[in-house]
């Protein structure tokens, strides 16, 4: 029987481990081991007006919550007793290299979230070795990202076609000007989805400030202090709007675009061309066939039309039909390093991520997303270290099963 006794201090000092009290910004980044924590601080330093038009999706929000559930139900299969020591993430997505196999998607309005906005998106993006896309309802003009970024930065702009169609095409223009790459159209909006977090906040543009607003930003002054005292808030590439987002939406974006508007769009631009917002087999089919250069499976982050196909169920169809014609990219609902990894295994060849990225933009600004980034690598290369490859090229279908409701569309 162990004989018991006091245990001697220099026993006990190895033991303890005291933290700063104080640590600022970059201890609480630090300490975010997840989205889902980054999403948790965000949460407590954004307003809520701006945290639930991030965080929020159309009607009862089921889209978001089964293209996160899809996720969640992948059953890996791991191959044993591979030397995985290195690991390589590079990819090569519209003809060129990328440092990871994700980019950052096109979000509007991003100022609202931390003043950094597009401009810190951007910056993170060139320096993680990613695509950056824009959105048309970017609150930093086109000019402006291309000017925090250097000439190898990949930014992307994303497209929305609107009642003025010269507007549109102007817009297409001054980003080819500026050196965008790629071009991202959006067709999943002939009109806005019925977003009822916003409705309910009284989401406006510019923002106003209801009573209960302004009782919930007695508790969140960091954000209000740099929100009142930098630039005022406004969508870069569109006129001056006073109202609900949903109505900018279905006052200016044009529901008669049909696929023939991709011809005019196409003559106007002289980069690459991916069409986001693709949730049929069949259309995928005649993308293909119309010189497009990729395709985005995407149901808008949930926040269109609700009960919408779920992006990575759809996938293995869509791979099967037209993955030798155009290369296929996948956003919604991603949220884990490992969720990409299972994208990519059953076929994608890219993936976008919104509010991951936003969630660590209202967390902590620019360092923010450099740690939202960071916290995707690693689990990425953990996720390809434990399934037993090396790289990129070598994730196959063999390696991931989808379980449960969410099997593939046929």
């Amino acid at each position: 029987m162990t004989a018991r006794r006091l245990p001697r201090p220099r026993e006990f000092a190895p033991l303890v481990k005291f933290e700063r009290p104080f640590g600022g910004r970059a201890r609480r980044l630090e300490r975010a081991q997840t989205i889902w924590d980054l999403r948790a601080m965000a949460r407590k330093r954004t307003p809520k007006v701006a945290f639930d038009y991030t965080d929020g999706a159309a009607d009862a929000e089921i889209s978001l919550n089964r293209a996160r559930e899809a996720f969640s139900d992948i059953e890996f299969r791991p191959a044993i007793l591979r030397d995985v020591a290195a690991t390589d993430t590079t990819a090569t997505v519209l003809g060129k290299s990328v440092q990871l196999p994700f980019g950052i998607a096109p979000t509007g309005f991003t100022r609202m979230m931390h003043t950094a906005g597009e401009s810190a998106g951007a910056r993170a993006a060139e320096r993680a070795g990613i695509p950056f896309t824009l959105s048309t309802m970017g609150t930093t003009a086109i000019e402006d990202v291309a000017a925090v970024t250097g000439p190898d930065a990949r930014n992307w702009f994303q497209l929305y076609m609107m009642t003025d169609r010269d507007r549109s095409l102007a817009l297409v223009e001054r980003a080819a000007t500026a050196g965008f790459d790629t071009l991202v159209v959006t067709v999943d909006v002939p009109v806005s989805g019925a977003r009822l977090r916003d409705i309910r906040n009284g989401m406006t543009v510019p923002p106003s400030i209801t009573f209960g607003g302004a009782i919930d930003a007695l508790r969140k002054p960091a954000w209000w202090w740099d929100f009142l005292t930098t630039e005022p808030l406004a969508f870069a590439s569109l006129d001056r709007w006073s109202g609900t987002v949903a109505e900018l939406l279905d006052a200016m974006f044009d529901p008669t675009v049909g696929f023939d508007d991709l011809a005019v769009i196409r003559q106007h631009w002289p980069g690459r061309m991916l069409v986001k917002g693709v949730q049929t087999v069949e259309d995928a089919r005649r993308l293909a066939t119309l010189g497009t250069d990729g395709i985005v499976l995407s149901n808008h982050g949930g926040r269109q039309l609700d009960r919408a196909p779920v992006p990575l169920q759809l996938l293995p169809s869509v791979v099967r039909e037209v993955g030798a014609d155009i290369e296929i990219h996948l956003d919604t609902g991603i949220m884990h390093g490992a969720d990409i990894v299972a994208a990519l295994a059953i076929g994608a060849r890219f993936t976008l991520i919104g509010r991951a990225y936003l969630y660590g933009l209202m967390a902590g600004g620019e360092p923010g997303v450099d740690r939202a980034i960071d916290i995707l690598r690693a689990q990425i290369v953990r996720t390809m270290k434990l399934l037993g490859v090396r790289s990129i090229d070598e994730l196959e279908p063999r390696h991931v099963q989808l379980l449960g409701r969410y099997r593939p569309i046929d």
